[in-house]
């Protein structure tokens, strides 16, 4: 084998994080939020070595990495340079914070210290009353080497104190270099910019991609426009909506969610409680898409137009909200595209289109798209028109319908197309399905996830899995919580009265930094079950006008308003990766904390109950170092749900949870003195 055209570096640069697959899909972060790159880099032998971690949003014309450099105008266009600090055990650690949205990507050097080596030794040498004369001519000759040198990024106050040091050294000065002399910090920096690097070992480039504070941290509230908000009845629609916007607002929702708005199918309509025989006067499922009016680029008549769509946007906007709209690539056999694309579905032998099925069940209204047929370049650029349509027309979320049931190459491909142009753009994912599949679709490019939260309901369960979500798959899936849906009425719910409902949203908002609610329902305590077994609603929205009533006496938009307003005001409410679970003596009960990345406000504890029928006295044992704190330390803790205040010392401690009273209790931690 020929040796290489120039000598490699000594120094080893692996283990990088944050990766996703080894680098084959983006990890992904929001706008200012600080994203720590770590990695181990280190040398045989002892000399010591230095990493800086660079970064840059990735030009928008670059497609590789070598694309990226010369779009720039070279391999140092756009890098900004960070030193990386050794955390111990040869591991590196740096931080930087994107402040533009979309695609950045970031690389970690490394290389040989000479002159930390060279300053190390004399450290130890003087400490051991060790001669060091010579080394002080090495170090002479390694600044001179420094200061003459071509390539050197010496400049400014640089310059000057390496001629300092140069001074100093000839004097016979060692404090200049010892750490505990007062100019050992500004040393430190000047010796990482100056000294040499060649030759470094350089990791690939890696992706992150940045979205809007919206994809990490959201309140969703969805609801049904076409149902009507007591005394009016009948159909409502777009406009009669923007009525309903100041009360979700109030309540602190930043994201308002309604399913398709599109035509509805007339043929095979399902009716009321989800029959498959539909009276003249059933609505139908929005999710039943296409009909003579129109298909996924039309709104329902009854509704109003694609203007009072964005004139809802702009409602939402103004206060401070943003609108998601339901993308459900399902056709019902009235759909255009029926007609239009027949070769857009599958065919039967007998040339009829194969209606879904999902034995036993039959979808005999819903013609499932083909996203393998001849022509599915012309399916899958329709099918982009469709979501760019709606950006036009004012949405920037979106919540896409089953994705899982759809081919992972179509997602990847439209939602890197999509963004390529639109980085604001969200979507929502959501896929009950199996969790590799899930994984896989937040790889791909979807921002945020439905989650297996309905289902997780004892203590260890959502430890287990929220541990899992905040460790394992962090970097590429954000959870979106929702304790029901118009789809979920969990035997919880259906059985556990008010508090229950008050267990589960405290939980979904304080566990996962997205949460969302089927509003009217969850609102106002819906919990009748079709069926005994059932999770489908009594008179489920899905198939037929509802009027609700907001001013129930039950009702918890108080809780609600509460919930969103405590995250308003708690940085730490917003992040997962800083999730810790603490030990209690009772299953019963479930502890966890939350602290903010940035440092922001104080941290979070919450102790919760999670049986809605039981007072439960709980001893929690809290970690107090994950939360700042020292072992044996006094803390004040202020509900963040009412009015109480404790005051705890150390770890075991001891509080009172009635379910009829306080649940639980979402406390700010302050640290006090004694």
């Amino acid at each position: 084998m020929p040796l290489p055209d120039t000598r490699l570096s000594r120094a080893v640069v692996e283990v990088v994080a944050p990766l996703v697959d080894g680098g084959a899909f983006a990890a992904k972060a929001t706008i200012d939020e600080p994203v720590t790159v770590c990695a181990d880099v280190f040398a045989e032998g002892h000399d010591l070595v230095s990493a800086a971690l660079r970064c840059r949003r990735r030009p928008a014309a670059a497609a590789t990495p070598d694309d990226a450099d010369d779009a720039d105008g070279g391999d140092d266009s756009g890098w900004s340079e960070h030193a990386m600090r050794a955390v111990g055990n040869d591991r590196h650690e740096a931080t930087f914070v994107p402040d533009v949205l979309g695609t950045w990507e970031f690389e970690v050097v490394g290389w040989i210290d000479r002159l930390g080596t060279w300053r190390h030794h004399v450290e130890v040498k003087v400490a051991a009353g060790v001669d060091v004369t010579v080394d002080l001519q090495v170090g002479i000759a390694l600044v001179d080497a420094t200061l003459t040198r071509s390539d050197t990024a010496a400049q400014g106050d640089d310059m000057d104190a390496l001629r300092e040091l140069r001074r100093r050294l000839a004097d016979g000065d060692t404090s200049a270099v010892l750490r505990t002399s007062d100019v050992a910090d500004e040393l430190d920096g000047c010796l990482w910019r100056c000294g040499r690097r060649e030759p470094a070992a350089t990791s690939p480039p890696y992706r992150v991609e940045v979205d809007p504070v919206l994809a990490r941290c959201s309140a969703w509230y969805e609801f049904f426009p076409r149902s009507t908000i007591a005394p009016a009845t009948g159909h409502g629609t777009l406009v009669d909506a923007q009525a309903r916007l100041d009360h979700i607002a109030e309540m602190g929702f930043d994201v308002v969610y309604l399913p398709p708005v599109h035509p509805i199918g007339v043929t095979e309509r399902k009716g009321r409680n989800n029959s498959v025989m539909a009276a003249p006067d059933d609505v139908g499922s929005p999710w039943g898409i296409g009909a003579a009016e129109g298909g996924h680029r039309a709104v329902h008549p009854d509704l109003g137009s694609v203007d009072d769509v964005r004139a809802l946007a702009d409602a939402c906007r103004s206060r401070g909200m943003e609108l998601a709209l339901d993308i459900a690539f399902n056709c019902t056999p009235d759909h255009p595209w029926v007609t239009e694309h027949p070769d857009w579905f599958v065919h039967r032998p007998d040339g009829t289109i194969q209606y879904a099925e999902n034995p036993p069940k039959k979808y005999q209204d819903i013609y499932p798209l083909d996203f393998e047929c001849d022509d599915w370049a012309g399916l899958w650029t329709e099918l982009g028109v469709v979501v760019r349509f709606w950006i036009d027309a004012g949405v920037t979320i979106f919540r896409v319908d089953n994705p899982h049931t759809k081919a992972f190459a179509f997602w990847e491909w439209v939602i890197a197309d999509v963004r390529a142009d639109h980085p604001e753009v969200i979507f929502l994912a959501e896929a009950f399905t199996r969790p590799r599949v899930m994984e896989r679709l937040g790889k791909i490019g979807f921002n945020q996830s439905y989650t297996y939260f309905a289902w997780r309901q004892s203590s260890w369960e959502l430890r287990e899995y929220f541990e899992d979500l905040s460790t394992r798959t962090v970097d590429y899936f954000r959870p979106n919580a929702w304790p029901n849906t118009p789809d979920i009425l969990t035997e919880q719910l259906q059985t556990g009265g008010r508090s229950m409902f008050v267990i589960r949203a405290i939980l979904a908002a304080t566990l996962s930094p997205s949460w969302g609610v089927y509003g009217p329902a969850f609102e106002l305590l819906e919990h009748l079950p079709m069926l005994p077994g059932s999770e489908e609603y009594l008179t489920s929205e899905k198939y037929q006008l509802r009027q609700w009533h907001p001013d129930h006496p039950e009702s918890l938009a108080p809780l609600l308003t509460s919930l969103n307003t405590a995250r308003g005001a708690n940085a730490a409410l917003g992040h997962l990766r800083t999730l810790q679970f603490h030990n209690t003596d009772s299953p019963a009960a479930l502890c966890y904390s939350k602290t903010d990345p940035a440092g922001q406000g104080e941290p979070i504890l919450v102790v919760v109950n999670i049986d809605a029928h039981e007072r439960h006295r709980v001893t929690v044992d809290v970690d107090v170092a994950t939360i700042g704190l020292e072992y044996g330390a006094s803390y004040e803790l202020i509900d963040q749900l009412g009015d109480t205040r404790l005051e705890w010392q150390g770890s075991h401690n001891t509080i009172e949870l009635d379910p009829l009273v306080n649940p639980a209790h979402v406390f700010r931690v302050k640290a006090t003195t004694r």
